[in-house]
């Protein structure tokens, strides 16, 4: 029932459009990139899918956690506008029902986004880099494991977006994460573990324990800020 009602809600935001367009303006920077100096990615040495990511996807996963930021505080801003969320707690659903809707909402917005960005790149490999289909498909897991990294993020921004009445508070707060995980040394193992910093982390050259180690985490993150949500869903029921 949450999940129906939160479909019915998302048709009075911006919400389908403004991820489809900035889907679409992620998958189009590597074709502009790579058709603007192909000389420069066909002389770089490396497989496809490490030439592709040391040159876009740091670009595309900024991207991808500002959407996903502003995507959260969309989805909680028009539950806290009007009061409207006194109206949804007098509904016979349970609030924690309510933030495990928005989830269906957002993450496939997510998985939409790196389908998009999938196309993009398998079309910068085959069309400039002559990739055959098994490094094509080394493009897809490469995107797939930055997608598996980006799950914590996007459920920590709508924990965010969900303890936050006031919409730029949150999108404040989620910008100044994505600014932080910029900042944060890269190859330190601890420091990237921070949920906006672990998108920017690149699969190609990874050794295999480093990959296993980094999905655990990011499964465990994303469980984690689940937990945190639903342990501040009873303290504010409490307090109220």
């Amino acid at each position: 029932m949450s999940f129906r009602l939160e479909c019915k809600k998302i048709r009075r935001t911006g919400l389908a459009g403004a991820f489809i367009a900035g889907s679409i303006i992620a998958a189009a920077l590597p074709v502009i990139n790579t058709a603007a100096r192909p000389d420069t990615f066909t002389s770089m040495a490396g497989s496809p899918a490490a030439v592709l990511a040391d040159s876009n996807l740091q670009i595309i996963s900024m991207l991808n956690l500002l959407l996903i930021t502003a995507g959260a505080c969309i989805l909680y801003h028009m539950e806290y506008a009007d009061n409207a969320i006194q109206k949804m707690q007098s509904l016979p659903i349970r609030e924690s029902g309510l933030f495990s809707g928005k989830c269906g909402i957002l993450l496939p917005f997510l998985v939409l986004m790196f389908v998009f960005e999938a196309a993009s790149l398998c079309f910068c490999g085959g069309y400039w880099l002559n990739a055959g289909k098994e490094e094509l498909v080394e493009v897809l897991q490469t995107l797939g494991f930055t997608m598996l990294l980006t799950l914590p993020a996007a459920v920590t921004a709508l924990v965010i977006a969900s303890a936050c009445r006031n919409l730029w508070t949150a999108l404040g707060i989620g910008i100044l994460c994505i600014f932080l995980a910029t900042m944060l040394p890269a190859d330190i193992f601890i420091a990237s573990l921070f949920p906006y910093a672990l998108p920017f982390q690149l699969l190609p050259g990874m050794g295999t324990d480093r990959v296993i180690h980094y999905c655990i985490a990011a499964l465990c993150e994303a469980a984690a800020a689940c937990a945190a949500e639903i342990i501040y869903l009873k303290v504010r029921r409490l307090s109220a």
